[in-house]
């Protein structure tokens, strides 16, 4: 690793700044949605229902069934009203949420019903992104998916699930005056609505947490850590061809992570690896 090289690194993470973090990180997103009355107030402002109560089965739910499968671990999963909600902020396009909510959908089920149980036990669910670009690039603020019959258009197969992709850069007059709200401050706009500025009081409270930014931060040091493992794999190996292929998936884990949580663009991570934004989108 060169000195330039290694310098864009720590400069990248030199220039996080935690009292800059909003509501689109994930990070900062879970940790306000662990306060239930503003959860429930979104579902309900996104669904447009009642729901009397909401319940945490774990915070930042983990769902591995198996070690030679790929676990996931949802930002919100919160149940209700015969129900689970899963909402995920998505700051960064990866050209892939279709996939991924047909596969949370999936693991959701299976971390639903126990052996032997009746299908009919399934809880319906909801898979929910909240996006900073619009997935599907027709300017709507919301897009919602149930299965339906491609031959008979009015009948629904009503198996429970449901996939809502919200775009906080949507220009249509298509939700309510209160999401809509919600999701310009998503976008980084400034608004007067009253739920819009509870939600940023708890931003400003998780902030002001240094347990919670020691917790961040140790995110970001594991992707470090990643990276630095690699580049030691690779020197052990004694041969430089596995030196540089140990240090460029360790650099490669971390700038993905970072894309991931909003921190880099695809493009910024695409010069940082010297790869093209289709092979890093691949990758993603």
């Amino acid at each position: 690793m060169n000195v330039d090289e290694k310098m864009s690194i720590n400069d990248m993470m030199n220039q996080i700044n935690w009292n800059e973090i909003g509501i689109s990180d994930d990070f900062m997103f879970g940790k306000v949605m662990e306060n239930p009355k503003l959860c429930r107030k979104l579902l309900e402002t996104i669904l447009g229902i009642e729901i009397r109560k909401i319940e945490y089965p774990e915070r930042q739910k983990a769902i591995d069934i198996a070690k030679e499968s790929r676990g996931i671990r949802l930002d919100v999963y919160v149940a209700g009203n015969d129900a689970v909600y899963n909402i995920e902020m998505q700051a960064q396009d990866t050209q892939e949420l279709p996939k991924r909510a047909r596969y949370y959908s999936g693991l959701i089920d299976l971390n639903l019903i126990e052996k032997g149980v009746s299908y009919n036990n399934l809880n319906q669910s909801f898979i929910i992104f909240i996006c900073t670009f619009d997935e599907f690039r027709k300017d709507r603020h919301r897009y919602t998916f149930e299965n339906m019959c491609l031959e008979e258009k009015d009948l629904p197969l009503c198996d429970g699930t449901t996939k809502i992709f919200l775009n906080a850069k949507g220009t249509m007059n298509d939700v309510s005056l209160e999401l809509k709200a919600f999701l310009d401050y998503v976008a980084g706009k400034k608004t007067d609505n009253g739920f819009v500025k509870e939600v940023d009081e708890e931003v400003k409270r998780v902030r002001e947490s240094k347990e919670w930014r020691r917790d961040y931060m140790t995110l970001l040091m594991r992707d470090r850590e990643k990276y630095e493992q690699g580049r030691r794999e690779g020197h052990r190996e004694g041969r430089e061809e596995g030196h540089r292929e140990g240090r460029k998936e360790g650099k490669l884990e971390m700038v993905v992570q970072l894309i991931r949580n909003g921190l880099l663009t695809v493009k910024e991570g695409a010069e940082q690896l010297r790869m093209t934004e289709a092979d890093i989108t691949k990758y993603l």
